[in-house]
């Protein structure tokens, strides 16, 4: 319509008496001129007989005797509304979907059937198609995935979970949602309103299970019998504390034997104590540390892949000394005060090393012996004596010594 048209816009009434049955409704309804209007309602989807009569224009100056010709302009005339040019009711030819198309916009013009001469200036008017609960809740950002961290106190917040409900939230409750819980309510609770989920019990151990699937249900109609209901899943993962002491895997007393090593370089590796932490990252990192000072020179213990890898620092002398005991502690680098009462965070193993007889060479008394002998000397003649002793055994006995050169004026 013109704004000419509008300036002069008139209201249009529909019957004031209807069925109960019939898919419309009239508020505020005032007078202006000769002409009634109220706002025109239609129930989406509504499948009564059609085409269903949803109203009545009418006029002061009808006088009654079919001279008026009622018409309608705008949006869906002729393939949604029709009018009966004589009465002015208005019928709707089909079913209607408010998400679809929530109202639509036409022109009412009252003329008189002979002349064509315009009975009352054109009005716009609106007919909204009023909603019905035709639309489930759903879920637009499933599937969620949610972290909290194990051993959270109860009513830790973890996600909230928002649905959506495409029926009309102005009008009664099809949009009204309430969400619940309907698996995982031993462990997790939600807030019915706000779909906030949250932990429902203590101690979450990580370690037992890390992993939890939530199914949250959201129910409009404001939870009512009758409403419609979406679900959907949130994958709950505990994430790690340091909430575990570290622990060595063998007993307290761990024996290493290592074969020769008085013969062993420095750096070569005496054994290895293997650790355990259930921790995860940074929580279930390990230090190790041999508590004896004495032991600590002569021996170095370094972490890799939580096992204690022990080395030599000195080379060793089985005839000085010919086993070491000493204890290993490993203990976690980082750790939360609030577990203390679970600690204390270290645990200690003790150390025994054999240190075995090697094969060694028998040894002269001296390096270098300076012997005089008379010249003339008759044959098998004593010139004088070396020693040897074995460092194995400490005794000469089993020893056998010879001469080296190939010419060689002496016999042994």
């Amino acid at each position: 319509s013109t704004p000419e048209r509008l300036r002069g816009l008139s209201k249009w009434v529909t019957e004031s008496e209807h069925s109960q049955s019939e898919p419309y409704l009239l508020p505020h309804s005032r007078r202006r001129r000769s002409w009634l209007w109220n706002q025109f309602f239609v129930i989406e989807e509504y499948r009564g007989p059609e085409p269903v009569l949803i109203g009545r224009l009418h006029t002061d100056m009808d006088k009654g005797d079919g001279s008026t010709k009622y018409m309608l302009e705008g949006e869906g005339v002729g393939s949604v509304f029709v009018i009966d040019s004589k009465t002015g009711n208005i019928h709707v030819t089909k079913s209607l979907d408010r998400e679809e198309k929530d109202q639509y916009r036409l022109v009412a013009t009252a003329t008189d059937r002979e002349t064509g001469r315009a009975l009352e200036p054109s009005s716009e008017f609106i007919i909204r198609v009023q909603d019905i609960n035709d639309n489930p809740p759903v879920f637009p950002n499933e599937p969620y995935v949610a972290m909290v961290p194990e051993m959270a106190n109860i009513g830790t917040s973890i996600i909230q979970v928002t649905a959506r409900d495409a029926d009309d939230p102005t009008y009664g409750n099809s949009a009204r949602l309430v969400y619940a819980i309907t698996h995982g309510q031993d462990f997790f609770s939600v807030d019915p309103q706000t779909g906030i989920l949250r932990t429902a019990v203590p101690d979450m151990d990580r370690e037992t299970q890390d992993e939890y699937l939530v199914v949250l249900q959201a129910k409009d109609m404001g939870g009512h019998l009758g409403g419609l209901s979406g679900t959907t899943t949130v994958t709950v993962r505990l994430s790690d504390v340091n909430d575990n002491p570290p622990h060595f895997r063998r007993s307290k007393l761990s024996m290493l034997t290592a074969i020769h090593l008085n013969l062993a370089a420095p750096g070569v590796e005496v054994g290895r104590l293997t650790a355990t932490d259930p921790d995860l990252g940074e929580n279930a990192q390990l230090e190790f540390t041999i508590l004896d000072t004495e032991e600590a020179e002569i021996f170095n213990v370094t972490g890799r892949d939580k096992e204690a890898v022990i080395v030599l620092n000195k080379i060793l002398d089985y005839e000085t000394r010919n086993s070491y005991t000493f204890s290993v502690e490993v203990t976690n680098p980082i750790v939360d005060p609030r577990y203390i009462r679970k600690g204390p965070f270290k645990d200690q193993a003790t150390v025994r090393v054999m240190v075995l007889n090697a094969d060694e060479p028998p040894r002269f008394s001296q390096a270098l012996y300076h012997l005089d002998v008379s010249e003339n000397c008759p044959p098998v003649c004593s010139v004088g004596r070396v020693y040897a002793v074995d460092p194995d055994t400490g005794q000469s006995t089993n020893i056998r010594c010879f001469c080296e050169r190939q010419k060689c004026f002496f016999n042994l």
